[in-house]
């Protein structure tokens, strides 16, 4: 017996009703309903019906009558959904919400967005404007290469006069051959731009040839050539699918393999007027490691550990909403920003100078709250993890590392990316994933290929976080091109080599470091990822640095108990190794290797600075001195040979971010208290550096201590980026 009954929809209905035909409002959710439940006599006399509540239930697909001709809303989030075409059926369909389905991918918004002629709302975003381009250009442009196909491969294989048997072949071949040749868009878009080919294809046969077309099939919408035409991106060969900002969705759980070529990356645009489509929540955290207890509101942003979830996310979009994200940015310039300086928020306490070089002096410039959920002002919770300078494209500014980055910042928290015009301030494009949280973000440059076999250097954004995905992002293009599944467990940081723009190192909770070859997309975004290399950790690895003075063989890596070093020259026939040194360092008592190193930089060629939650200091140390390269076998324990220790925070908190600028000789730590210290080390690395430079006996003090949670120097060059939970601080 069907679990619905008439009974059932009258005291479900909102507000409740005593005939079927006065429903407007339904709610059905959370009732554990298969798709047989939906009896499609009981619903047809649902006859007004035009909000519907499916969410929370067990649908696998809907019955394709169930005849609500007056339905505007349906909600089916957290079902099991695998086909949308079904959904036709409801022409007059305006808003439709169906995250965490997993088996549903960017193509099927696609599919919805040419069924659904009304739809305005996907997943709560407003896709008005890329929904218009993909019924218009999009149909176009394939119609085009379909009657093409057709008058270059088959137009001369019928006779003129034709029997019924020859039309059937020759429609058999011409449907597989169409669908296997006509290409178009990204290769995330196969799926979708595959179904649509058959279905122009089977329109143009109807019409040329007097075919019947299929009962599954649907007409395209006709349309002025020129206003088409006028819609169009001029990035043809890489954006004709998607002019607009572009963002990938939740794979197909059974579709395990990270072959980037077969990507189910959702994706969707934004700018101001744009869409923003929200990818398919994900559930599979429940074996991470325990977190750490959670912070109070007014505590910063890294108290929490990177596998510790966002309480709710948005709705299923990962993109980079342009418009949005500037008018988020003029509001915290302006009210927000005199709310947070009346408050005090930005004193900065410089520390006395004795005998230093010239000081850096940081000063706030702006104040933002961009990635905070829902763009809430009073959302204080959501960590901010990482941020790096995107670098210059430029192979003459490269070499000189006063100018080496740009004035553009990528920060990650919670669901999104953003990118940040540190001197004025704007937040140039924000990348989300309602799905996900970001702990890492990492910049290349690739030498792609342009349609017209032109090379340019672009700089590419990897993107990683709990769900143990990274996604690739094409900045200049507004697009997220694909996605590696690179581990199971969260990734808690990702770096580039800076002697391979191919190489990606993942540092992930599964206990493993991994060094992927993210191939160089072409110009339709196909691209091809490899595992290269697969270090095994004893324990979490939490922070990675490549050696400076040989990038190419060894890693170190701050891992919760301890810090490693491996050996990963790509000429040695071992892909999975086991690390080769790990290193002791003083405790209270004695020395020790267990205790969690959460904060690892080079503050030159060979001085690594690392920081340990536990003792509550901060050790300059050096690699050359403390590495015995020469050694033989491998897990060996070493003594870390101590230059100096800066005077820090007494905090047990985990994970506040320490970075360096070598080019200035600078260490920057941040505190449980939300302050920035700052350190000018120019005056002792010339003598750590001699053969016998001996270990500064006292603890350094801080040049200054300022206001932030979390920061990130530039390689080389005059600008810092300051960044907290709600705010950002930049400075010159």
């Amino acid at each position: 017996m069907s679990k619905i009954t008439t009974e059932l929809l009258l005291e479900r209905a909102v507000p409740r009703s005593t005939r079927l035909r006065k429903i407007e409002t339904l709610n059905l959710s959370k009732l554990q309903l298969k798709t047989g439940d939906l009896d499609p006599r009981l619903f047809s006399r649902l006859r007004h019906l035009q909000k519907l509540d499916l969410s929370d239930n067990l649908l696998d697909k809907f019955p394709n009558s169930l005849t609500l001709p007056d339905l505007r809303v349906l909600n089916c989030n957290n079902n099991k959904l695998e086909d949308v075409t079904a959904l036709k059926q409801f022409p007059l369909l305006e808003e439709l919400t169906y995250e965490n389905n997993v088996y549903l991918t960017l193509n099927d918004d696609y599919k919805v967005m040419f069924l659904l002629q009304n739809l305005r709302l996907l997943n709560g975003k407003d896709i008005t404007k890329l929904a218009n381009h993909v019924r218009r250009v999009n149909s176009h442009k394939l119609t085009s290469k379909v009657t093409a196909h057709w008058k270059k491969f088959f137009s001369d294989q019928l006779p003129e006069k034709y029997t019924a048997e020859q039309v059937k072949s020759i429609k058999k071949k011409f449907l597989k051959s169409v669908q296997t040749n006509v290409v178009y868009g990204p290769s995330s878009l196969s799926e979708f731009t595959r179904w649509r080919v058959k279905m122009i294809a089977e329109e143009f046969l109807a019409n040329s040839l007097g075919l019947e077309l299929n009962s599954d099939t649907e007409p395209e919408e006709k349309t002025d050539e020129d206003e088409e035409e006028s819609t169009e991106s001029p990035r043809e060969a890489a954006e004709e699918v998607a002019p607009v900002p572009v963002t990938p969705s939740k794979r197909k759980r059974n579709h395990s393999k990270s072959s980037p070529g077969n990507k189910r990356s959702k994706t969707q645009a934004t700018t101001e007027k744009e869409a923003e489509v929200n990818p398919r929540k994900s559930t599979h955290v429940e074996d991470d490691p325990a977190p750490d207890k959670p912070r109070t509101s007014n505590q910063p942003a890294k108290e929490a550990t990177p596998e510790q979830g966002a309480e709710g996310t948005q709705k299923n979009g990962e993109q980079f909403p342009k418009g949005q994200s500037n008018r988020r940015s003029s509001q915290m310039t302006g009210e927000q920003k005199s709310q947070e300086q009346d408050s005090s928020v930005v004193t900065l306490t410089p520390v006395k100078n004795s005998k230093r070089k010239e000081d850096v002096s940081a000063e706030p410039l702006h104040f933002l709250q961009c990635h905070s959920k829902g763009n809430s002002r009073e959302d204080f919770k959501t960590q901010l993890w990482s941020c790096v300078f995107e670098p210059v494209i430029d192979s003459g500014a490269r070499k000189d590392p006063i100018v080496s980055s740009s004035r553009t910042v990528a920060t990650c928290g919670g669901e999104s990316v953003c990118l940040i015009d540190c001197e004025t301030g704007t937040v140039l494009k924000k990348y989300k994933v309602a799905t996900e949280e970001f702990f890492s973000v990492a910049w290349t440059t690739l030498t792609m290929v342009l349609s017209d076999s032109r090379k340019k250097a672009h700089n590419i954004l990897a993107a990683a976080g709990r769900r143990g995905i990274v996604k690739l992002i094409h900045v200049a293009a507004d697009f997220c091109y694909g996605e590696i599944k690179a581990h199971k467990k969260p990734i808690a940081t990702v770096c580039f080599s800076p002697t391979q723009d191919t190489h990606l190192f993942t540092a992930s909770y599964d206990k493993r470091i991994a060094l992927w070859d993210i191939g160089i997309p072409d110009c339709d975004y196909n691209f091809k990822a490899s595992q290269l290399l697969v270090l095994e950790t004893a324990s979490i690895p939490l922070r990675i640095a490549l050696v400076p003075t040989c990038p190419e063989q060894y890693l170190l890596a701050g891992c919760e108990d301890g810090c490693f070093a491996w050996n990963i020259k790509l000429d040695k026939g071992q892909k999975s190794r086991p690390f080769e040194a790990i290193f002791q360092f003083p405790s209270e008592k004695s020395l020790t290797t267990s205790h969690r190193v959460d904060g690892l930089a080079f503050l030159n060629d060979d001085v690594v600075v690392s920081k340990s939650s536990k003792p509550g200091c901060i050790y300059l140390w050096s690699w050359s001195k403390s590495f015995d390269a020469k050694g033989k076998g491998c897990q060996r324990t070493m003594s870390a040979v101590i230059l100096a220790e800066l005077e820090w925070s007494t905090t047990d908190m985990s994970y506040l971010t320490l970075s360096t600028c070598p080019a200035k000789e600078y260490v920057f730590c941040g505190d449980e208290k939300g302050s920035v210290w700052m350190y000018n080390l120019s005056t002792y690395t010339t003598g750590w550096g001699s053969p016998k430079g001996k270990r500064s006996e006292r603890r350094i003090s801080p040049t200054q201590v300022g206001l932030s949670c979390s920061l990130c120097f530039p390689s080389a060059g005059p600008r810092t980026c300051l960044v907290f939970p709600q705010l950002t601080l930049t400075s010159n």
